[in-house]
């Protein structure tokens, strides 16, 4: 763990990464006392168990910290949310947080920035390319435990964001991702995969595209949340271990075509 708990790295040998950055529920001290939103509220808008789904046996990046506090996966300037308009509508804070305290979490975000240059730098010097799967989840039941669910025309079981991505270089390895992640059958169907449906991709993909254009690709993977009740945090284990196992299966593929590049 780094030494202000923002994250953990768990490293393996080889080009591929995956990265649960929204993993996190936890909250310094000072943040504990002026945040104003209960702990199963956050939890609603946190990715719960995305540290699970990125077990795959390769380079693990986990957030610790509540997006709450500080968002890794938004730009710089909108990574401390002020006002409920940029969380949902939710009233964030107690009172208004200073210029210290948004100072203070910053700090905590460059030194997660930072740490990511210095390992994806590193992956470059020896791999030439890497991949990065950054796996985010996202709520399909917005309108109650009791409610319908969301329209799935327009909420995929798996939504690819590839919204930075350049494809003249990494399209053959997206599009084989994709097309191996749709080949895994979840309930005698196979999975519902479909691109920019729900979400685009974020800051962090967007930060490893900026900084290594031609030898770095981060794929966002956000998964609907039919692996728990998004209401209750329960998490189903058995949809769980399914597609970590639908994951596991692209790995020999993503590690194919970056084998192409070379």
């Amino acid at each position: 763990m780094n030494k202000i708990g923002v994250w953990e790295t768990y490293p393996e040998d080889g080009p591929l990464v995956a990265a649960a950055i929204h993993d996190g529920e936890g909250l310094r001290p000072e943040a504990a006392e002026l945040i104003a939103v209960d702990k199963k509220t956050r939890k609603l808008e946190e990715d719960p168990f995305t540290s699970d789904l990125a077990d795959l046996g390769i380079t693990r990046i986990i957030g610790l910290r509540s997006r709450f506090e500080v968002d890794l996966n938004r730009p710089r300037e909108k990574a401390v949310y002020i006002n409920p308009e940029d969380a949902w509508g939710i009233n964030i804070w107690k009172t208004p947080p200073q210029p210290a305290f948004i100072a203070r979490s910053l700090e905590a975000y460059d030194s997660f920035y930072n740490e990511m240059h210095r390992i994806f730098s590193g992956l470059e010097s020896r791999f030439g390319h890497f991949a990065v799967l950054d796996i985010h989840s996202y709520n399909y039941r917005r309108e109650g435990p009791d409610g319908p669910p969301a329209d799935p025309t327009e909420n995929p079981e798996v939504n690819i964001g590839t919204g930075t991505i350049n494809r003249q270089i990494w399209g053959p390895l997206v599009d084989r991702f994709m097309n191996d992640l749709r080949r895994f059958q979840h309930k005698g169907c196979p999975l519902d995969v479909r691109e920019n449906i729900k979400f685009r991709g974020g800051n962090f993909s967007r930060w490893i595209h900026e900084n290594f254009p031609r030898s770095g690709c981060s794929i966002s993977v956000e998964f609907k949340k039919i692996f728990m009740d998004e209401w209750t945090g329960i998490p189903d284990h058995k949809v769980m271990e399914q597609l970590r196992t639908a994951l596991r299966t692209t790995l020999t593929g993503l590690s194919e075509e970056l084998a192409k590049l070379k």
